[in-house]
Parts: C-alpha cells; sequence; structure tokens
C-alpha cells in the first residue's frame, strides 16, 4: 500500500481546519446523508468555543489506493511546540496563506521549521474569492519567503494551487474551472514523496506525540521509520539523548499490548503495521514524546525532537484566599503538582520547576495564550489555585550581558488609527521594521519589541483602534535588556471588608471606576472590585447599602442605572495584574486580588520598597 504522510500548517485563522473538513467529505470518510459538524477536527471543547486549534490531531483518507495521513496542526504561535514535533513524521506540508493577508509571523515560523527539516511544501493560497483578494501578490510574497529562509532548489519549485477551503475547490490556475479538490489530491500524491523508511530491518519509532486512555493507559503515537510491529511483540523504550546505540542496562522493556492504525478520523484495531504509516501503540508504561521504540536486539536511537525553549512563565501556588475550597476538587499542593507535571508529558513546549516555597511552581511556556490554555483545562477539570504575573524568562549570552525575548508584532489597522499605535509603541521600546500602506484597505506594521512591552497592550490597542485593528505577534529572538518599561498607568479598586456588593455602592463609585463586578457578587477583603479612572490603588466599601428613612420618596431609587462591568478573560486578567496581585482562579470562574490582602500589609510593604 502507498502512503503518504503530510501536516497542514499555517497562520492562524487561515482555513486550516475547513480544508481538512473539506478533504474528509471529498474522500468518502463520512457516509451520504451523515451530520458531521463544522471543524470536525477541532474536537476539543476549548478548540470550539475559541475558534482555534490548540492540539494536533491525526485522520486518514484514501485517494486512488493511496493512504494519506494527514495531520491538522495549530496556527498560533503559542503552540508551535506542538508543530514542531509533528513535522518529524510526515514527509511533506500544506502550506495555506490567506490571499488577501499573505505570509504572516506564525506563516513563517512554521515554513522555516519545515524547510529547515528538508520537507516538500505545496503551497495552496486559500480564500482567494475574498472581494480583497491579491492571490498574484501573495504568490511572490510566498516566493520571496522562501527565498529568505534559504529553501531548496527543491523547495523553490513548490506547486501553488488556488483554493477556497469553505466551499471545497481548489485549482491550479485561477482560470480553470472549479469543482472540487480533485487537483488538491493529485498534487500531494505525485508531488509529495513516499516515506524514506527500511521496511525490511528491524522495528524502530520516534513518538512524537501522546493520547491516554482509561483502559490501557498510554498511548504513544509516530511513525514508524523502520521494520514492522505487532501486538504482542517486545519492544525497548530508549531513553532521551544523543543518535546511537544504547546500552541494554539503560533501556526499558515492554510489549506491545495493543495497536491501532487511523483510518478517518478514528483509531482501528489492527494486528501489525509496517514501516512509513503513521501508528498509535499502547503497553509502554513510560513512554514519553522524543523518545525511540525499537527492536529489543537492534537499540539505536534516533534523533530526539527539539523545541526552541519557552520564553514566558508565572507562578502557580495554592490557593489562600478567604473563599479557597468553595468549588474546587483538587485545592493541594501535591494535586496541582502532579497535573502540572502530567501536562509536561505531552506538552513538550511547557516547564514545570519547583520554588524555594513548597506551595509554588514556576510554569514556562511559550505565550500567554499557552500558559492561559493550561489555566483554563485545570479550572474545568476541578483545580483551585492562583497564578502571578508573567514574567520574562532572561539569559546571559557569550559575553556575560542580560539579554530578554524580544517579539515581531505585526499590526493591522485602518490609516486613521496609525497615529495613535505608533505614539503607544513607543514608550514600550518598539522598533519598527517596515510599514506597508495597502492604498485601499488597513495599514500593516511590524514592529520588533521587548516581550514585555506587549504585556497589557491588547486590551489598549482594541480600546484605542475602536476594535477595527488585529494585532499578531511570535517570538523573533533574544537581544539587549530594554530597560525599565513603564507598568499599567492606572491603579485599582480594592474590596476592605467581605460580604456581598450592593448596587447602591456601585453606582456611587462608577464615575471613578471601570467594575469588574455586579451586584450580589462575593467579595472579601483585598479582592480587586474595579480599576481606577487614575494611578494608585483606592480601598472602598461595594457593600455599602442606602440608609432608611421615614421621609424617602417611594421613588428614590429609580435612577440608580450601572454600567456592564467588564468582563475580563484569563488572558486579560493575565495582562492586567501588576506584580503585587494574583489571579484566583477556581471551577466557578476567576478572581483578581492583592497578593497583600490588609491594607497596613500593603502599606507597609510599599514603605519597604
Amino acid at each position: 500500500m502507498q502512503i503518504r504522510n503530510i501536516a497542514i500548517i499555517a497562520h492562524v485563522d487561515h482555513g486550516k481546519t475547513t480544508l481538512v473538513d473539506q478533504l474528509l467529505h471529498q474522500a468518502g470518510v463520512f457516509r451520504e446523508g451523515q451530520v458531521v459538524q463544522e471543524r470536525v477536527m477541532d474536537s476539543n471543547p476549548l478548540e470550539r468555543e475559541r475558534g482555534i486549534t490548540i492540539i494536533s490531531k491525526n485522520a486518514a483518507l484514501f485517494w486512488n489506493d493511496v493512504k494519506i495521513n494527514v495531520v491538522d496542526t495549530p496556527g498560533h504561535a503559542d503552540f508551535g511546540g506542538e508543530v514542531e514535533r509533528i513535522l518529524r513524521m510526515v514527509d511533506g506540508v500544506l502550506l495555506l496563506v490567506d490571499a488577501a493577508e499573505g505570509p504572516m509571523p506564525q506563516t513563517r515560523f512554521v515554513t522555516r521549521k519545515a524547510l529547515d527539516l528538508g520537507i516538500l511544501p505545496i503551497v495552496v493560497i486559500n480564500k482567494v474569492d475574498r472581494p480583497d483578494a491579491r492571490s498574484e501578490e501573495v504568490h511572490d510574497d510566498v516566493l520571496e519567503l522562501f527565498m529568505e529562509l534559504e529553501a531548496t532548489d527543491a523547495q523553490l519549485d513548490a506547486p501553488f494551487l488556488y483554493a477556497s477551503a469553505r466551499d471545497g475547490w481548489a485549482v491550479r490556475t485561477l482560470d480553470e474551472e472549479r469543482h472540487g479538490l480533485d487537483p488538491l489530491f493529485d498534487t500531494v500524491v505525485d508531488y509529495i514523496p513516499a516515506p524514506a523508511v527500511d521496511p525490511d530491518g528491524p522495528f524502530q519509532m520516534l513518538v512524537s506525540t501522546l493520547d491516554y486512555s482509561n483502559y490501557v493507559g498510554r498511548i504513544a503515537i509516530g511513525k514508524i521509520e523502520r521494520g514492522r510491529v505487532r501486538i504482542g511483540q517486545p519492544v525497548a523504550l530508549l531513553p532521551l539523548g544523543e543518535p546511537g546505540t544504547v546500552p541494554a542496562a539503560e533501556f526499558e522493556s515492554a510489549k506491545v499490548v495493543s495497536l491501532y492504525s487511523f483510518e478517518g478520523l478514528r483509531r482501528i484495531d489492527v494486528e501489525e503495521a509496517f514501516a512509513g504509516d503513521i501508528i498509535a501503540v499502547a503497553g509502554l508504561p513510560n513512554v514519553e514524546i522524543g523518545k525511540t521504540a525499537v527492536d529489543p536486539d537492534h537499540p539505536e536511537r534516533l534523533r530526539g525532537i527539539a523545541v526552541e525553549e519557552p520564553t514566558l512563565s508565572v507562578e502557580f501556588s495554592v490557593n489562600d484566599s478567604p473563599f479557597s475550597g468553595r468549588s474546587g476538587k483538587f485545592v493541594t499542593t501535591r494535586q496541582i503538582r502532579h497535573r502540572l507535571m502530567r501536562e509536561t508529558e505531552s506538552n513538550v513546549a511547557l516547564r514545570v520547576e519547583d520554588t524555594d516555597a513548597q506551595d509554588r511552581f514556576t510554569v514556562s511556556g511559550r505565550g500567554e495564550l499557552h500558559l492561559t490554555i493550561l489555566m483554563e483545562t485545570m479550572r474545568r477539570e476541578g483545580f483551585e489555585f492562583q497564578v502571578s504575573r508573567p514574567q520574562v524568562i532572561l539569559h546571559k549570552d557569550d559575553s556575560g550581558q542580560t539579554v530578554e525575548p524580544y517579539e515581531e508584532a505585526v499590526i493591522e489597522v485602518p490609516e486613521a488609527f496609525v497615529g495613535v499605535v505608533m505614539e503607544k509603541m513607543g514608550p514600550r521600546r518598539a522598533e519598527m521594521l517596515d510599514m506597508v500602506p495597502s492604498g485601499h484597505g488597513p495599514v500593516r506594521i511590524r514592529f520588533k519589541i521587548p516581550a514585555r512591552g506587549l504585556f497589557g497592550y491588547r486590551s489598549e490597542f482594541l480600546t484605542d483602534t475602536r476594535g477595527e485593528g488585529m494585532l499578531h505577534h511570535q517570538f523573533l529572538e533574544y537581544g539587549p535588556w530594554a530597560g525599565v518599561l513603564t507598568g499599567r498607568r492606572k491603579g485599582v479598586l480594592v474590596a476592605d471588608r467581605e460580604g456581598a456588593a450592593v448596587g447602591f455602592a456601585l453606582f456611587n463609585l462608577q464615575e471613578r471606576a471601570t467594575m469588574f463586578i455586579s451586584p450580589g457578587a462575593e467579595v472579601y477583603e483585598g479582592m480587586i472590585v474595579g480599576e481606577h479612572v487614575r494611578p494608585g490603588d483606592l480601598d472602598v466599601n461595594v457593600c455599602k447599602g442606602k440608609k432608611l428613612t421615614n421621609i424617602r420618596a417611594a421613588s428614590s431609587d429609580e435612577h440608580i442605572k450601572l454600567e456592564t462591568p467588564r468582563a475580563l478573560t484569563l488572558e486579560l486578567a493575565l495582562e492586567f495584574i501588576e506584580d503585587d496581585e494574583l489571579i484566583e482562579v477556581t471551577p466557578d470562574g476567576f478572581r483578581l486580588r492583592k497578593r497583600l490582602l490588609q491594607p497596613h500589609a500593603r502599606k507597609k510593604a510599599a514603605k519597604k520598597g
């Protein structure tokens, strides 16, 4: 059986998951009349809510007797670790590029990773039916990107197709008739090479991703690089390290309990699997991503999976607020630590370290979204904990100088808002790399900015551009320390007692603050209830009711009209808080609070500097 292994890579929202939907439909994976939800590969509830892919997933389809293993990858820069490890088990990539936006920051990132591994690309310029599509210009932009990234001659000869993933068609030239995805299927079969594997050698497989089953435990997923494997066959699991032969004393022995191949969106039980296919294996109890599963008589380790280092860290700690334990099922240090360590097994871009304090852990990741997805997942599982403000991870260069991570920020705004964006980026130590006016639409500006400079800017940016701007960023490089940056310019309102918030009190406070809570919300001393309009924090009583008198008119409360409180997401909350504040994350939601709850304790700490 012929096999082709491909990954679909692109910037976020360029149509990867929608294209996979159409590939599965047109390859006959679903029976006629079967009801299938949109973006069927986004099976995680968080993915469906946010409209983004977070976890890479496998599917398989057949086209003219050729099995095509398709891997859908995330498009957001924070989940680049998923892309890096998936690329090790494919032989080609479909690079999707939006016909209007062209190559974006994440497009450059994933393309560089694919080209460095020698993988052949097929370029699909998607959404060519958009009114503002500029397909020919984007074609040239992609070729320029390939040349910048030093693509080989074979990679520069990549075929280009034009498509509308939503409508399910692809063509080789824009003047062809548009009848389906047959040209794309044929290009994959003809252009992407079959896996370069040894079918007759002893079994060897690199573990590229993990899954878990309550019945069989951990499931290792990867491409068989050599030989074949059967149920019941003994295998050796080699530890992480450099390629080469591993002594018998260093590896673990195991036995294949279950063996699965992919067909459509399902995993099907098979008795035997062969070199070149992407499979799932159960029965390897201590398997980790990057380990090599081999024939015990030939313990030869493959090169592991290289993943770029994290750039941001936050501190997870046990919830010690007055409301702790009200809704969480898992609240202890041991439970939180065990869950974080379990996450590192499948989330290769995440790092968890113990600190001097027994109830705190430093969790490092690629960005705010990477970390908040973990927090949101844990919250929904019943965990309760606190997190601190993110900190950038600093390094020392060869000369001993402190260097910090810099981001490439790409901003698209209408021309009327260019001035306010430039004004706000200046104090954040941003350096403009280029500005491209489109002449009829938004202006695209590229900045190089310290990662710290983006903290707290997204909400400001949306306000400044009235929701019309777009901001994308990804890690660029480490550079010189940019100096002290100004933090949040406004203070906060802090509750001075425990109780339930009252509409009368909130009405009197809303002129001097933007509130985060509604009437009836439970508050405690030290909890943040709003953002002050001026610098400096203010202790307030949000539980104060209106005094009753015998001369009050019946209509005296009719004029209390409350503004809608600001709805904070975890990402916005992480950007908002300062070093002396925490986010209390619980299954019911989250609250903002001061580290030191009592006002006199905060004053003492301020005097000490």
